[in-house]
């Protein structure tokens, strides 16, 4: 993922300032890169537990790929959601219905028709908060689908384009299991991007903890969405 925007501060003040903001932004909206193109946490459920991904499983892949371990910022976060697997399933791929559950999410259209497969695209917006260094902007992103099993994994990529910041790679794996009590929902996603790469200690780690955090209040409001009683 590479992030630009315009500087107004100290190149290395700014890069952290602006790449945390968009890191709780898109995070919250569970976005991920693409080559290709062109929610409020409840308080009803416990928290997900995100980890740092320095090194990964073997076995957290989909269809072979897999997030970056390498990448500049990574993360992780799984919870346990009371309902089944496929319940679970067709409420996170029902992707133009993710602005019902998730406040992040701004728009959101399919750019293809039919089931979710491993070539569905989806373009969607979410905000990005003004900060001392950039202006607040919204970010259009285009997500393409890497690969899809149904009811067990998807991985997907795809740019954010904004006014202020364009982020250009990023990956997000989504993994599904049966349990006895329900669904475990294992997500991770990593950035690689020169700027992030320029960034040391407190500032790379409060980056990557506002991924973790994003990823967290996703995985909530997942949880939420599928437990409410409506479902």
């Amino acid at each position: 993922m590479r992030i630009s925007a315009s500087p107004r501060r100290p190149a290395k003040k700014a890069a952290a300032t602006v790449a945390a903001a968009v890191a709780l932004a898109i995070a919250l909206s569970g976005c991920a890169s693409d080559d290709s193109e062109p929610g409020a946490q409840d308080a009803r459920t416990p928290a997900a537990s995100a980890t740092g991904a320095a090194g990964q499983a073997q076995d957290d892949r989909c269809g072979g790929r897999s997030t970056d371990p390498g990448a500049a910022v990574t993360r992780s976060a799984d919870i346990d959601i009371d309902a089944p697997v496929e319940q679970v399933w067709d409420v996170h791929t029902d992707v133009v219905k993710w602005k019902e559950w998730q406040d992040a999410v701004l728009t959101i259209e399919r750019l293809d028709s039919g089931a979710f497969s491993s070539t569905s695209r989806f373009r969607w917006t979410t905000p990005v908060p003004a900060s001392e260094f950039a202006p607040a902007d919204t970010l259009t992103i285009t997500s393409g689908v890497k690969h899809v099993e149904s009811g067990r994994c998807v991985i997907w990529e795809g740019p954010a384009k904004g006014k202020a910041i364009t982020i250009d790679k990023g990956t997000h794996l989504w993994i599904f299991t049966k349990t006895d009590k329900g669904t475990h929902v294992h997500t991770q996603e990593s950035w690689d991007a020169p700027l992030l790469d320029s960034l040391q200690g407190a500032d790379r780690d409060a980056v990557a903890d506002m991924l973790g955090g994003g990823l967290e209040v996703w995985l909530q409001a997942l949880k939420a969405e599928v437990e409410a009683p409506a479902n």
